[in-house]
């Protein structure tokens, strides 16, 4: 995910989620400079099995809020983030969504350089109310589009996977009814062909020895 400043100050953001002992996000915190961009990358640990309908109910929450100018990393708190009279603090609520390893991923590989000052953009109507994190919003509609997209394709397949596996299943059964059916028909006349043979030779020899 890329962050883009395009105000005239500085702005601190930090990452949450709702399970982190399931992703690594790098970095969770961060300064972004005037006209910078700053990349986070989220990675999610290895899983012993695949999800069930491939669905998830983890989330993601960023914020950001303005820094005095010249904080560093290191000068972020946890009490920058808390809502307050006369300070706007900006939430960002992401959904994760799960697709198939063969299908390419919506998201482009980034670096790990983490935080890096690009060329400045130009602060459009000079409105410093702007959203500080307006380019955030734009970043991620397209991809979160095409996860959707995605999405709705693997459902799609899957609910038609499932029908064609029940379908089979249904005309297995029937078969094997059938074939029982028959074999007990055919056995049943077998039985009736033996013992009308039997009463006919049965007769034949009372008539012979007569």
């Amino acid at each position: 995910m890329q962050l883009t400043n395009k105000s005239d100050k500085y702005v601190v953001f930090k990452v949450k989620t709702t399970n982190p002992k399931k992703y690594c996000v790098r970095p969770n915190t961060g300064v972004v400079m005037p006209g910078s961009t700053c990349r986070v990358t989220f990675t999610m640990q290895a899983q012993k099995e695949a999800p069930p309908d491939m669905q998830c109910k983890d989330k993601f929450l960023l914020q950001s809020v303005v820094a005095p100018d010249g904080t560093t990393t290191k000068d972020i708190t946890s009490d920058m983030f808390i809502k307050e009279d006369g300070k706007v603090v900006e939430d960002f609520k992401l959904r994760v969504l799960y697709i198939p390893g063969n299908l390419p991923s919506p998201v482009a590989e980034e670096s790990d350089e983490g935080c890096s000052p690009s060329r400045p953009s130009v602060f459009e109507n000079g409105n410093q109310d702007t959203s500080l994190l307006d380019a955030v919003s734009r970043s991620l509609e397209e991809p979160k589009e095409k996860s959707f997209e995605t999405w709705s394709v693997i459902s799609r397949l899957t609910e038609e996977k499932t029908s064609a596996l029940q379908q089979n299943q249904k005309l297995q059964h029937e078969l094997e009814l059938m074939r029982k059916q028959v074999s007990k028909k055919y056995a049943g006349g077998a039985s009736l062909l033996v013992v009308f043979l039997v009463g006919l030779f049965g007769t034949l020899v009372g008539y012979i020895f007569k």
